[in-house]
This record gives structure tokens, C-alpha cells and sequence, in this order.
């Protein structure tokens, strides 16, 4: 179960239409930051900033594979998310 503080946490790292697309774009397939730059049209820093936010949150998480970085979509941290949200109206 999600903690009230990390639920908050989690809700604002969702709020940003180009984090969410960055957690789409991971979901199926690991992807470079330069690949998810590719799909957005902000600034480095700005993008930077937004991957930083998603891997705190554990939302994406990064990983080295051979020389290079990826991130992936933490899968289970996304359901965890949407099962605390459906929690709130169910009865």
C-alpha cells in the first residue's frame, strides 16, 4: 500500500504531460535519454529535470546496460499508482 506523502509524490510526478509521455514511451521498450529527448521538444536541463523527477519517484528506473544508460518503466510502480487511485472511489 501507497503511503498518503508518497502518493502525493507519485500524483505530481503524473501531472507533467511529458513525463507521462516518458513513462509510455519506457514501458515496452528501454530507451536512452537521448531517445526520449527525440520525443520532446524542451530543453536538455528541462528533460534532465523531468527523468530526475520520474527515477525518484521510481516511476522509471535506469540502468546500464554494456555503455550506455536506459531507462525503463517501473511497471508495478505505475499499477501501485492506479490501484491507490481506484481505492479512493471504491467503496
Amino acid at each position: 500500500m501507497i503511503e498518503p506523502q508518497q502518493l502525493d509524490e507519485l500524483m505530481r510526478a503524473l501531472s507533467h504531460n511529458e513525463r507521462r509521455a516518458f513513462i509510455v514511451a519506457c514501458r515496452g521498450q528501454a530507451r536512452s535519454a537521448g531517445e526520449l529527448a527525440a520525443l520532446s521538444s524542451l530543453s536538455p536541463a528541462a528533460i534532465s529535470e523531468h527523468l530526475k523527477v520520474l527515477r525518484k519517484t521510481g516511476l522509471l528506473v535506469l540502468e546500464k546496460r554494456g555503455r550506455s544508460w536506459l531507462y525503463q518503466t517501473d511497471t508495478a510502480a505505475v499499477a501501485a499508482v492506479v490501484q491507490a487511485m481506484q481505492a479512493l472511489v471504491a467503496p
